[in-house]
């Protein structure tokens, strides 16, 4: 373990051009963050807080006071990308404090304190989490190196859901909400159940203020997510569910558009779809996660329903929707996938015609049940990977040469080109591009007129 000395001394800010200059007593902080969006909002919460108590953010390149690391543990990819990041913190600034957080540091405490950090922290309280950042800056280390300072706490037990601020920084049109943490489906595959505890939802009350507020700040558009939204409510008293929230939600922010985190396929009945059409801001975007095809595939990934009850939910919203884009994530090469598996995967998927896919090769998660089932081979889940992959693209192009023709309200994001193009994104998450110019935070109606690369292109009517 590297255990190069720090000597802070005081609180001291290091300029961004010669970290050994001292000229204020703010710090400058960098904070990457990997994973879900859940993770992104948590990171834009601590950013809001950060700047709010007179902190500078800076590039996580740049020299900077402390690195804060928001780790992810989806997959061994994620595991790898959280050391890498951790590791590169200490290079650029031997004498930082480096603070590591999230589900990586909360599964995997002890192997983030073989990397040279300074405090470890899981999924819990992030405004105490910045607290004990703030105060080993403060303090130092003195003349010595010390142990880093671990705080991981017991996700199982908690019961409280923490509510923190909604939104983000200046300039985003679109701002993320937060009404749900913690999981307790326990897919076969998956390690998140262990890392966010069990399920708490925001109250209805706090949701609705959040979404005024973030009305009256001025975003366009609000992602309602969580770490299994689907679950909304099952906490909370009065028999509260996921569509009690969006028109909580739809009534607080009336000019603002919501759209739908990732949900559970169960989710979709005739009553939802029903009461969720008739929400005017809702986008007709539904991202339902598949991860196969096949039902004895999912009954191995304890997944909780057929992929017959999946197809239902697609005709439920289809009706109920014109035209929606019906997103999802495949799992490819799971433990015991063979090829006739796979291939009725493959003919499920191009029946049910999806606009886009998140395809990920299994990885194994260590003290999860799949981790001990027999292994299909790396090279036969590559190949596999490249053949989902192109069905999915052909799906995607389909999808997108649909939307030609058509009028979209467009929420226009950035500029691109020197500012002669601006991209935003139609009520179906599908990104389009035109010629213009300031044109930030903007919902224009968009005549579609071709597609071109991932990108719809279109004129402003």
């Amino acid at each position: 373990m590297h255990t190069a000395r720090r000597n802070f001394g005081s609180v001291v800010h290091y300029s961004q051009r010669n970290c050994n200059s001292k000229e204020a007593l703010q710090l400058n902080i960098a904070i990457y963050t990997l994973g879900c969006k859940v993770n992104q909002y948590e990171t834009q919460a601590m950013e809001q807080a950060l700047t709010a108590r007179g902190h500078t953010l800076v590039n996580f390149e740049d020299c900077a006071d402390v690195y804060i690391i928001n780790t992810c543990t989806v997959t061994a990819v994620s595991d790898k990308k959280s050391r890498q990041m951790i590791r590169r913190a200490r290079r650029l600034n031997p004498d930082a404090v480096v603070a590591v957080c999230g589900c990586y540091a909360q599964v995997h405490p002890e192997a983030v304190r073989d990397l040279d950090v300074d405090l470890i922290a899981g999924t819990g309280d992030r405004m105490a989490f910045l607290r004990l950042v703030e105060e080993i800056a403060a303090e130092g280390r003195g003349g010595a190196a010390r142990p880093p300072l671990l705080r991981v706490d017991d996700a199982m037990r908690r019961r409280d859901f923490e509510v923190l601020p909604a939104g983000g920084l200046e300039r985003r049109t679109r701002a993320m909400m937060k009404v749900e943490d913690g999981c307790t489906n326990f897919c076969s595959y998956c390690v998140i159940p262990y890392a966010r505890g069990p399920v708490r939802s925001l109250p209805l009350s706090d949701a609705a203020e959040q979404a005024r507020q973030l009305e009256a700040a001025g975003y366009r558009e609000i992602t309602v997510t969580g770490i299994e939204i689907s679950s909304y409510g099952r906490d909370l008293p009065g028999n509260v569910g996921l569509i009690d929230l969006l028109e909580t939600v739809a009534q607080a922010a009336p000019h603002t558009r919501l759209r739908l985190g990732s949900l559970e396929p169960r989710t979709v009945t005739g009553e939802f779809c029903r009461r969720a059409a008739a929400l005017p801001n809702l986008c007709p975007h539904f991202h339902l996660s598949l991860q196969s095809g096949c039902d004895d595939t999912l009954r191995r990934m304890n997944r909780k329903y057929t992929a017959g009850r999946y197809q239902e939910g697609l005709e439920l919203l289809r009706a109920a929707f014109p035209r929606p884009a019906i997103t999802t994530d495949l799992i490819v090469g799971f433990p015991g996938e063979t090829e006739e598996e796979f291939a009725q995967t493959l003919r499920f998927i191009e029946q049910c015609a999806f606009a886009e896919m998140h395809i990920f090769p299994y990885s194994i998660r260590p003290g999860t049940p799949a981790a001990s089932m027999a292994q299909v081979e790396a090279e036969v889940k590559e190949e596999r990977c490249h053949r989902a992959a192109r069905l999915a693209e052909n799906l995607r192009r389909r999808y997108l040469t649909g939307c030609v023709g058509n009028v979209y309200p467009v929420l226009f994001e950035q500029s691109v080109g020197r500012g002669r193009r601006w991209v935003g994104h139609a009520p179906n998450y599908c990104a389009v591009t035109v010629r213009g110019s300031d044109l930030h935070n903007l919902i224009l109606p968009v005549r579609i007129d071709a597609v071109e690369e991932d990108a719809l292109v279109g004129e402003i009517l």
